[in-house]
């Protein structure tokens, strides 16, 4: 299929050099690995994210300024819990800003961290950490392809591209 597309839209795989800025401090970076892929408008990277790419060509680059609405939401304050000293294992430091893994009744494992200690209080965070944070993408295209139907279909990219012909 040489359908080749010049511009990122729906179902194009798009290949991504990014670097992510919160509050100014580098968080995250493709250029240290390898660029992301993905089928675009599928949902697999943030939404803000997402939508600004449209249109965009190879080799293009862009700073793009997503909200947290439209990145990883507000802070919700009905996702902080109260739980008791004693639920937590002896050796968990219990201090401020700390991240963990916590498990609910029914066997759920969610991220969370704490939030404050108070007396056998212990209040945690079961906001994304990004939540309510302005997020700043420097993005640069590397490549466009079109999706393939069962890629489209799984809804995720399959590495057909780079295993004919190539032995380790």
């Amino acid at each position: 299929m040489s359908d080749q597309p010049d511009t990122i839209r729906d179902e194009v795989v798009v290949t991504l050099e990014y670097t992510l800025l919160v509050d100014g401090e580098v968080l995250d970076s493709s250029r240290d690995s390898e660029p992301i892929q993905f089928i675009q408008g599928q949902g697999h990277i943030v939404p803000g994210l997402e939508k600004e790419l449209y249109g965009m060509t190879v080799r293009e680059t862009r700073m793009v300024v997503v909200p947290p609405a439209e990145g990883y939401g507000e802070i919700d304050p009905d996702s902080f819990v109260i739980v008791n000293r004693s639920e937590f294992p002896a050796e968990v430091s219990l201090e401020t800003g700390i991240p963990l893994q916590v498990q609910s009744s029914d066997g759920d494992v969610f991220e969370a961290r704490i939030a404050s200690v108070e007396g056998d209080e212990v209040r945690l965070d079961l906001n994304h950490e990004l939540a309510g944070k302005e997020l700043h993408f420097d993005v640069e295209v590397v490549s466009l392809r079109q999706a393939t139907p069962e890629e489209i279909a799984h809804g995720h990219i399959h590495d057909h591209q780079h295993g004919h012909g190539d032995s380790e």
